[in-house]
């Protein structure tokens, strides 16, 4: 990278983070807290009500990374046209945050089935108790693993993330700061 780009890596970081971060709250903290209501519909209504606010910030948060993401390609292509680690890294990136995205409209449209079908109840947010629609049992069932793989991806950008971070440093930095701290232990 010729030049600083902040901006454009605290969009895509920041965009992540709250892609991630939101989405992991909201399959542990909100759904398992409409869990609780005593009310077997109350429980579905909660939920979609939830989702249903988060879903606007989730969205900006994932045109946040992505046009941090493309930023960060471009001021790159150097880079990444010289350094294979770096060129595989952002496939692998590139990919998952595809399939993070894919989970995440999945788990849109199952979030709609499950909010038109609340009046039937559940004992959970993603898990059948018997009684229901067919048509609300599946959207729950594909609801469990679409939102537990939005965090599950996310997380794994985030590492790669830092990877990529990491392969930044130049080599002669760490060999001279290695350096400098045996210099210093032997000073001492």
């Amino acid at each position: 990278m010729s030049g600083r780009s902040t901006l454009t890596r605290s969009m895509h970081d920041v965009g992540l983070a709250a892609w991630f971060g939101g989405s992991l709250m909201g399959v542990v903290g909100l759904n398992g807290g409409a869990a609780k209501a005593k009310d077997p519909s109350e429980r579905l209504r909660i939920s979609t009500i939830g989702w249903g606010r988060w879903t606007p910030v989730q969205l900006a948060a994932i045109a946040v990374h992505g046009v941090g993401g493309i930023g960060l390609i471009r001021a790159n292509t150097g880079r990444l046209a010289v350094q294979g680690e770096a060129r595989s890294n952002t496939a692998v990136k590139t990919v998952l945050t595809v399939a993070a995205g894919a989970a995440s409209v999945v788990a849109g449209l199952a979030g709609g089935v499950i909010g038109r079908h609340a009046e039937e109840g559940s004992s959970g947010v993603t898990e059948p108790s018997g009684g229901q629609s067919d048509e609300l049992a599946t959207a729950q069932r594909v609801e469990k693993v679409a939102q537990w793989a939005i965090p599950l991806l996310t997380g794994v950008l985030l590492v790669l993330g830092a990877q990529q971070g990491e392969q930044q440093r130049p080599a002669a930095g760490r060999l001279q700061s290695a350096g400098r701290r045996v210099t210093g232990v032997l000073r001492r």
